[in-house]
């Protein structure tokens, strides 16, 4: 028998059969077990306090706010707090986002089980957890060499930017947004023309479709 304490998981995804799917995961193996779970962000800030995991593994995509603030909150309540993004959205747009609002580490849903636990088991160690791609992008970005070429545009959003960008294209509307992320709707609509601006679109017809699409092929 395997007698040293397991690591404590926490498991935050709005899809239940994926929460299923990692909590038989993580707890199929021997030194870690999951203590809780959560379906939005809401029900997150206040289990994951309780819990005290240590790790927590985060989706992006949330019903009721964005994963890149949810990782936020959760460090500005306890700067120790060590937390794995597990998502599908492209790693190249919210891998380094997440590393900067205090995540430890980024893996991408259809990666191997075993994947999957040794990235838990490497933030679990205290290290940082990406793809060689994307770890090979940081660091010539941190050497100064220029970004390789093929690089999405919604790169170019700011957090708060791809946050209303994600929202549209869940077919939200800008009083819709405004009340979802308590701003005004005039800050929305600055938000909206900042985007169309940088994307290079003409019309909000063309933001929505683009949002839509971006917001599928992400999922």
């Amino acid at each position: 028998m395997n007698d040293l304490p397991r690591a404590s998981i926490f498991i935050v995804d709005d899809h239940e059969l994926i929460r299923r799917g990692l909590r038989e995961l993580v707890n199929g193996a021997t030194d870690m077990q999951v203590c809780g779970e959560a379906g939005t962000a809401a029900e997150a800030m206040r289990l994951i306090p309780r819990c005290s995991p240590d790790v927590t593994v985060l989706d992006l995509t949330l019903p009721d706010g964005n994963g890149i603030e949810l990782i936020k909150r959760l460090c500005a309540h306890d700067p120790d707090m060590r937390i794995l993004v597990a998502s599908m959205h492209d790693e190249e747009v919210f891998a380094e986002r997440a590393l900067l609002a205090g995540a430890m580490g980024y893996i991408n849903k259809q990666e191997t089980a075993e994947r999957i636990l040794d990235g838990i088991r490497r933030i679990l160690k205290g290290k940082v957890f990406l793809s060689p791609r994307m770890t090979e992008r940081l660091v010539r970005d941190f050497a100064g060499h220029p970004p390789a070429v093929g690089h999405s545009p919604v790169e170019r959003l700011s957090d708060r930017e791809l946050e209303v960008f994600e929202l549209i294209g869940h077919g939200m509307r800008t009083t819709e947004i405004a009340e979802s992320l308590n701003l005004s709707v005039k800050t929305i609509e600055t938000y909206r023309a900042h985007i169309k601006q940088k994307l290079k679109l003409e019309s909000s017809a063309a933001l929505t479709r683009s949002a839509v699409q971006w917001s599928l092929e992400a999922r």
